[in-house]
């Protein structure tokens, strides 16, 4: 569970569930000048082969998770492994996430501050971000949603699964309207990219990095 807090910065959390379109906001937010972190690539870099997360996942879950003997991870046979099945999904998570909150807080750690003036702007892009309990480390909360029949077009056409593997990861997570519940800001990603751009650009404005 996050503990520290970081003064020098203006933190923001970034959240929303699986293909509602996070990456494009926190891509909005880089060009803007936020400093930015996907949690989904630090999982990547821990789970490389030779890693104790790696170590860890293949004892548990049985070397048929990875693309052959010492090698990378198989993300997809591993993912149909978890999904659909709680307590295997549990037990990756605690294998995996107490060493990605290892890695973000020593990233947060390591950025530039300014003493005398403004805050510098940090993102963390996490879909379990409000379960990992990064909201209380965080100055704002942004979520990211869109529509149902969204997630699902985008996961069958962009990533390739089939309807039902796309049905199981959208089906595994809390519903939309509970981390929508929690927003400061609240991006609507079911239109345009100008339309998702132009609520980005609102949110921006509004950033005090002013040190309270």
């Amino acid at each position: 569970m996050p503990a520290a807090k970081y003064p020098q910065l203006y933190l923001i959390g970034l959240t929303g569930n699986i293909a509602c379109g996070k990456s494009s906001v926190l891509a909005m937010l880089r060009e803007r000048g936020a400093h930015t972190l996907d949690a989904d690539q630090v999982v990547h870099q821990l789970q490389q082969p030779g890693t104790p997360v790696y170590q860890a996942i293949v004892e548990t879950f049985g070397p048929a998770v990875a693309m052959e003997p010492g090698g990378p991870l198989d993300r997809a046979r591993l993912g149909a492994r978890v999904f659909g099945d709680p307590q295997a999904l549990r037990q990756l998570e605690q294998i995996v996430h107490p060493a990605v909150h290892e890695a973000i807080h020593a990233w947060l750690q390591g950025l530039p501050a300014s003493p005398d003036g403004p805050r510098t702007v940090a993102v963390v892009d996490a879909i379990k971000l409000i379960e990992a309990g990064w909201p209380a480390v965080c100055d704002a909360l942004w979520v990211v949603t869109c529509r149902p029949e969204q997630q699902l077009e985008r996961l069958v056409q962009t990533r390739g699964m089939s309807v039902a593997e796309a049905r199981a990861r959208i089906e595994a997570q809390p519903p939309q309207a509970e981390k929508a519940a929690r927003a400061d800001v609240l991006i609507d990603n079911a239109g345009s990219l100008a339309q998702t751009e132009a609520q980005v650009q609102a949110a921006w404005e509004r950033i005090d990095t002013v040190p309270g």
